[in-house]
């Protein structure tokens, strides 16, 4: 492909494709992201979804403790064989072997701290629903108390 028909077909798909950012999303609510059927503004997650992206976490973490333990091990193994046979890759596959033991750290980090992160979460918000529930219990009381006084019973 020579340079000329390169920029043609680059100026071709400039026209066909804006590049300006074109966001999905729900089309703004004037009145504020509270009332109507709009749901907007609103977070809902249950815990049944938590659980299920905490177990996806723990699950990856298990197995790829698993997987790249023997990835490991067989590289280090081979690594082990090309040196003695005196050939550089082996020193090569060796540094990679330890590499991937690094990467494989931080992945395991990650999934772990996904996994509990989402336990203490369903926790805290879990003590969060009982203040709520407290709480609301509270002035539905004080409610009825001051009903009760303006003889409104």
């Amino acid at each position: 492909m020579a340079w000329d028909e390169w920029e043609q077909l680059k100026a071709q798909a400039a026209e066909r494709h804006s590049t300006k950012m074109e966001l999905n999303q729900l089309p703004a609510d004037p009145g504020g992201s509270g009332g109507g059927d709009s749901p907007q503004g609103d977070l809902r997650v249950s815990q049944k979804d938590l659980a299920a992206v905490g177990d996806a976490a723990y699950q990856l973490h298990q197995d790829f403790t698993h997987y790249s333990t023997y990835a490991r091990s067989a590289s280090l193994t081979a690594a082990g064989g090309l040196k003695k046979q005196g050939f550089a890759l082996g020193a090569a596959l060796d540094h990679v072997a330890e590499r991937w033991a690094d990467q494989t750290r931080s992945l395991l980090d990650a999934t772990a701290h996904i996994s509990n992160h989402l336990d203490y979460t369903k926790g805290a918000h879990a003590g969060d629903e009982v203040y709520i529930a407290d709480s609301i219990s509270s002035i539905s009381t004080l409610d009825d108390g001051f009903d009760h006084r303006s003889g409104h019973s």
